[in-house]
């Protein structure tokens, strides 16, 4: 039995895949109406804007040099509000308007990265700092000068603009069809078949090393933080067009529930480790685990701190295993 054990954990696919069947059956038979088609569904919904983001801080953790993105909550949030300004008080066209928006997620990761990889800034301090000045911006777009100085929230869009984010086909939402699925594609091809995936896996391992490998290392850094906005902005705009609103709180605590998916899924924090395979199964733990709560009716409260008791045991099993592999 303790041979199992141990194999299940030293194999964290195995290992995921044990933990989402656990809790999959335990919210089936013990929490009513989990186990619907339609929640099942649902909960995909949720799943492909948390996964989104937990691709982004995947990329800039694997890059290493103490890499990680703070920023990319505040990066949703500001892109909700962008488009949803631009469509909804300035009457904009929303193709034009969406577009405005993933260019603005795009220069805010680019803004990120050109701190961290040129200007040598460590990732946490300036992702801390974007954190605070992206949400500000999204605070300051949300103002509507005819109610006054506070923010508020856009909710009049066309019909037309809630397509992605709620039409089904089959059942199934557009948005995992259309959008998650290809980006996790593109991504898989990216790191495990494209020259980048090796460059980036390289400057993770070793900075050095890669250098002089040959290895444009800030280049490299760049686009990872870069990716991460874009990511984030299409998160953004998938949330606005499911929940038919953008609200200046919306990517309120996002970024650790990313990171928490990232490390869950097996990214060594350090950097250099990782593959996208164990970031969605830990998109899927984190989500079942929140909706089942929620289906349950516990608090909040316990919520996030559940979510807490994952990171740190998510942090400890990779440790662990490092250790094993060094003996």
């Amino acid at each position: 039995m303790r041979r199992i054990v141990g194999q299940i954990v030293e194999n964290r696919m195995l290992f995921l895949l044990v933990l989402l069947l656990i809790l999959f059956i335990v919210f089936s038979f013990g929490v009513p109406g989990f186990f619907t088609f339609y929640n099942l569904t649902n909960m995909t919904q949720y799943g492909v804007e948390l996964g989104l983001l937990a691709m982004a801080e995947m990329l800039v953790i694997l890059s290493g040099g103490g890499g990680i993105d703070l920023s990319v909550g505040s990066m949703l949030t500001l892109v909700a509000m962008v488009i949803g300004v631009l469509i909804g008080r300035a009457g904009l066209n929303p193709s034009l308007s969406i577009l405005v928006g993933l260019l603005t997620g795009v220069g805010m990761g680019y803004v990120n990265g050109v701190l961290v990889s040129y200007l040598r800034i460590l990732p946490l301090i300036v992702t801390l700092a974007s954190l605070y000045i992206y949400k500000s911006l999204a605070l300051i777009v949300a103002v509507d000068p005819r109610f006054g100085p506070n923010p508020m929230p856009v909710s009049n869009f066309p019909e037309t603009f809630y397509f992605v984010g709620q039409y089904r086909l089959g059942g199934i939402p557009f948005q995992v069809l259309f959008i998650f699925i290809p980006v996790i594609l593109i991504l898989w091809f990216l790191l495990e078949k494209h020259a980048f995936g090796r460059y980036l896996y390289g400057v993770g391992n070793n900075e050095t090393a890669a250098f002089f490998s040959g290895i444009n290392v800030r280049r490299t850094r760049l686009t990872v933080y870069t990716l991460a906005g874009f990511l984030a902005a299409l998160s953004g705009w998938i949330i606005t067009s499911r929940i038919a609103s953008a609200r200046p709180d919306v990517g309120l605590g996002y970024e650790m529930q990313a990171i928490t998916i990232a490390v869950l899924g097996g990214v060594n924090i350090k950097g250099g480790e990782g593959t996208i395979g164990g970031v969605i199964m830990g998109v899927a733990i984190i989500t079942l685990l929140y909706n089942g709560m929620q289906l349950a009716g516990i608090h909040q409260i316990w919520q996030l701190g559940s979510l807490g008791v994952v990171l740190v045991g998510s942090v400890l099993l990779n440790q662990m295993l490092l250790a094993r592999r060094k003996f």
